[in-house]
């Protein structure tokens, strides 16, 4: 009786440990199907969950503006303004982007761009704008981009978050099928990681540096301006009209070895024809 009780025993505990096996077995391979047939954009929703709403980190963000500004004025002299510019770029810790000058009609111009820190923006505009009777054009704006930046930046803690969950499963893999599916996925992250940060650097870089366009010309006189009188027209055109003359004559005078020619066979052909006409 205790043999048969003991055998019922075992039996049972040898299906329950099978069955914890298979269990085991099944959570595997849906985990790995799971990774297979995921994509990145679901795994980010599971991982980062409300990636999209405003944690107590992303509100410590301090606020991010874009400052531009284009700005066009006459000057006086175009090398005294040049160098008063210059003082300001210097003062302003700023540099110098691009630098060109031309000559327009009736003005001389240069153009230049300017990047500079934000928080000289104002100041600089200021220095720049000292002895400017007027402004042909200026234009200043701002452009707050918080939200993006945050938005951003939640996306990219998201993303690398999945990653190192994604690393976590391939440390665990034991199959090549497995690792590859993983693999695959870790590289369209990856590359959805750089692409954010990315975006990021080039936020930072237009929030941290402002840029301004200058043009400051200087009118000029034009040349051949004089106001010529009626009378002295009309003794033009005559002059113009006997220069006209003398240059046909000395025109024929260059040809006159075929003006000969073709009079010496002219006159032959019409004395033949002459000829037999008697």
């Amino acid at each position: 009786m205790n043999t048969k009780i003991l055998l019922v025993i075992l039996f049972f505990s040898f299906f329950s440990c099978k069955k914890s096996d298979t269990e085991a077995f099944s959570y595997d391979e849906e985990s790995i199907q799971a990774i297979k047939l995921s994509s990145p954009s679901k795994k980010i929703a599971e991982v980062g969950g409300n990636y999209g709403a405003p944690t107590s980190e992303n509100k410590n963000i301090a606020q991010k503006i874009i400052k531009n500004g284009n700005i066009k004025f006459e000057c006086n002299d175009l090398e005294t303004t040049y160098e008063q510019i210059k003082t300001a770029v210097k003062k302003g810790k700023a540099i110098i982007q691009n630098d060109s000058e031309g000559k327009d009609y009736g003005t001389v111009y240069k153009k230049l761009t300017v990047r500079i820190p934000s928080e000289n923006f104002d100041l600089f505009i200021k220095d720049i704008s000292t002895g400017v009777a007027y402004f042909d054009n200026k234009e200043i704006s701002s452009q707050d981009v918080t939200e993006e930046y945050i938005d951003i930046d939640a996306r990219l803690k998201a993303k690398k978050k999945l990653e190192n969950r994604y690393l976590e499963l391939l440390s665990k893999a034991t199959k090549m099928s497995e690792m590859l599916a993983i693999e695959a996925q870790l590289s369209a992250i990856r590359e959805e990681v750089e692409a954010k940060e990315g975006q990021l650097r080039y936020l930072q870089s237009q929030v941290s540096l402002s840029t301004i366009n200058i043009e400051f010309y200087k009118t000029v006189a034009e040349e051949g301006g004089i106001t010529v009188s009626y009378g002295e027209k009309i003794w033009n055109a005559i002059k113009s009209g006997f220069n006209g003359i003398s240059s046909f004559f000395l025109g024929m005078l260059e040809v006159w070895p075929f003006l000969l020619i073709a009079t010496a066979l002219i006159y032959f052909i019409r004395k033949r024809f002459k000829k037999k006409n008697i």
